[in-house]
C-alpha cells in the first residue's frame, strides 16, 4: 500500500507551522500505513529527520531548514530537482532513494504553499 499523500502533505504543513505535537501524530499515522521495505524505511527516516531539524534551534548553520527560504519558489524547485536526481540515481540504495524522495516531496509541497503571511 503506497503512503497516502494527504498524510504526508499534512505532515509538511504542520512542520512548517511548527506544530510539532500534531506533526508527531501525523508521522505515527504515516508509519502505521507503511509496508516494511528499505525504501519506506529511508522515506520515514527522512520525514523524521525533518522534524528533528525543524525543532532544533534555527541558529544551526548546518541544518538545511535553517538556510531554506520558504518564499523562494525557484530555489524550492531547484532543490526538488536535485533530490529527484538522487532518487533516480541507481548507485544509491533503496534506503537512500526513499530518504531523498521524502525531501523531494517536501520541496514539492513547500513550493505549492502560500507562505507569504506565515512567520517561520
Amino acid at each position: 500500500m503506497p503512503i497516502p499523500r494527504v498524510l504526508v502533505t499534512r505532515y509538511f504543513q504542520l512542520l512548517i507551522n511548527r506544530q510539532f505535537a500534531e506533526a508527531e501524530r501525523e508521522l505515527e499515522k504515516i508509519k502505521q500505513k507503511m509496508h516494511k521495505t528499505e525504501w519506506n524505511r529511508g522515506y520515514f527516516r527522512g520525514l523524521y529527520g525533518m522534524m528533528l531539524a525543524r525543532r532544533s534551534n534555527n541558529n544551526d548553520s548546518y541544518a538545511f531548514f535553517s538556510k531554506l527560504d520558504l518564499n523562494d519558489k525557484g530555489a524550492l524547485h531547484s532543490y526538488r530537482r536535485e533530490f529527484l536526481n538522487h532518487v533516480k540515481n541507481r548507485l544509491h540504495g533503496d534506503f537512500d532513494r526513499g530518504f531523498f524522495s521524502a525531501w523531494a516531496d517536501c520541496m514539492h509541497v513547500l513550493s505549492r504553499m502560500n507562505l507569504a503571511n506565515n512567520p517561520t
